[in-house]
């Protein structure tokens, strides 16, 4: 099974990429094939303070690009204030991917 991580970076204390981490090592523990969309992107983009429309734009068709070739998504907590993770949900429901939720991880 492959599994994307979604859930919130903007407004983060380090865009939450430690919480990402954790659950990838965990997942991958356990078997998991995961796109962790940390290891996707450039150390120029995570570093970015400004998301400009263009870099959004790229985040958006790489991530759901991802997505889309996954069986799974786990949802991490506070994804719903997230309008990138909102996004990847929707993608993911529409696509009738196996949905998880973060809970104690």
């Amino acid at each position: 099974m492959k599994v994307y991580i979604a859930g919130p970076m903007r407004n983060c204390p380090e865009h939450n990429r430690p919480a990402f981490d954790r659950v990838a090592t965990h997942l991958r523990l356990m078997g998991v094939d995961v796109v962790n969309p940390f290891e996707m992107c450039t150390e120029e983009e995570i570093n970015a303070t400004d998301v400009t429309p263009e870099l959004c734009r790229r985040f958006c068709e790489r991530d759901i690009a991802a997505i889309l070739e996954c069986d799974g998504i786990f949802m991490l907590r506070g994804w719903e204030q997230s309008i990138g993770a909102r996004a990847e949900h929707a993608v993911a429901v529409w696509c009738k991917l196996d949905i998880s939720y973060q809970s104690t991880l």
